[in-house]
């Protein structure tokens, strides 16, 4: 540990070990000590093993599945390091759950987005980092500091060594994502389409057309995340209906819930491109040899030692 970091000192819940271990490994700190553990009743308890007093901590833990319990254990470690007396506490989110609940689509529902914002904050929080939350709006729902960060340094230079960009085409899979593929397009000076689907319900989704050329060319499609699949394999197979030569796909969150693996597995994808902000079992190695796992551990690590040394988070995303 450097002398600038002398008061520095990251934690993990057991959302993603591994990946605030290369965040350590990327900052050359020692992971903070402590001991996680769940009661018979199924109570969680925290005990910090290393003095946290006036220090600047980072917790590093998403809230992917299962969403509850890392959430509560999120809220527990909180505080914890509130009450064992740190100076500032920041909350890393490299995957927020409950995103996705973000406004209210009909009468008599929750935003539980805003919610789990409440309680992170009125836990103790002072600060959240965040990667790639499904609305950018979602930072105005917390009331404290958030930094939001983008994978698209990852995958940018994912696909640079990729090869030659002169036949590629970025595929938003929905309206909702243009702005994002729009940015890798312009970033890589690529051209841009546009899937138009209709989405049935949460678990299905009907693609009607594409707006743009994708005959013969090679397809990259942009996601924050891939949930059930459903909305980039239908994607896929319209792009390779009207004719895509290559089809890759890229998502920074690989969530992978209920039909995921069957619809990857079937879909005319060559590659899948995901961050290991959401930790993968080996069963998703087996099944789904076309997915890559690329680290967002050096970009988080960066925005944490930035946020320590209280300098520009934004300017990570300057250089092109």
């Amino acid at each position: 540990m450097t002398e600038a970091n002398d008061d520095l000192k990251v934690f993990s819940g057991r959302g993603n070990p591994k990946l605030a271990q290369r965040i350590c490994d990327h900052l050359q700190v020692s992971l903070g000590r402590v001991e996680v553990e769940t009661f018979p009743d199924g109570e969680l308890f925290v005990r910090l093993l290393d003095d946290v007093r006036g220090r600047d901590v980072f917790v590093i833990q998403p809230t992917c599945n299962p969403v509850n319990q890392n959430f509560m254990e999120l809220l527990i470690f909180i505080d914890c390091l509130r009450r064992a007396s740190a100076r500032r506490i920041t909350a890393v989110l490299p995957y927020f759950g409950y995103a996705r609940q973000d406004r209210k689509d009909e009468g008599r529902t929750p935003i539980s987005a805003k919610l789990v914002s409440n309680l992170i904050a009125t836990a103790g929080a002072d600060r959240v980092l965040a990667l790639d939350l499904h609305a950018a709006q979602i930072q105005g729902f917390f009331d404290i500091p958030v930094d939001h960060l983008s994978a698209e340094p990852i995958f940018t230079q994912h696909f640079r060594n990729g090869g030659k960009a002169e036949n590629v085409v970025f595929v938003s899979p929905d309206v909702g994502n243009v702005k994002r593929a729009r940015f890798y397009a312009q970033r890589l000076g690529c051209d841009l389409a546009i899937i138009d689907k209709r989405r049935l319900d949460g678990s299905k989704a009907v693609v009607e057309n594409i707006i743009g050329d994708v005959e013969g060319r090679d397809v990259i499609m942009i996601d924050d995340m891939i949930a059930t699949g459903g909305t980039v394999c239908e994607a896929a197979r319209i792009c390779k209906q009207r004719g895509a030569r290559r089809i890759r796909a890229a998502a920074t969150h690989a969530v992978l819930a209920g039909q995921a693996y069957d619809r990857l597995e079937q879909a005319p994808i060559d590659e899948m491109a995901v961050t290991d902000s959401i930790p993968l079992s080996d069963e998703v190695g087996r099944r789904l040899p076309k997915l890559k796992q690329l680290s967002c551990a050096g970009l988080l690590g960066e925005a944490i030692a930035r946020i320590h040394r209280n300098e520009s988070v934004s300017s990570l995303f300057l250089k092109s």
